[in-house]
């Protein structure tokens, strides 16, 4: 079953257009996006429970919504002579 984008911000939150409609094309189910979720965000705790490395499909979930490093930074220093 495809999911919706109710689906997809019952796991996510509020995300944007791009990433919502990004994650209901990669054909992923409701389960395949709550584990990426898992692994995004609670990596550590799934490896203690000895679980086995996510699939194909989860590990491309896991690269939509992990945020990237820059984002985890926050805003960048403005540079010499910035006003």
């Amino acid at each position: 079953m495809t999911m919706t984008r109710e689906d997809v911000v019952s796991v996510l939150g509020p995300v944007d257009d791009a990433t919502i409609a990004e994650v209901i094309l990669s054909g992923a189910s409701l389960a395949e996006l709550r584990e990426a979720w898992g692994w995004a965000f609670a990596d550590e705790a799934l490896m203690g429970q000895g679980r086995p490395l996510p699939g194909t499909r989860v590990a491309a979930l896991i690269d939509l919504i992990e945020p990237d490093d820059e984002e985890m930074a926050g805003p960048a220093a403005p540079g010499p002579g910035a006003h």
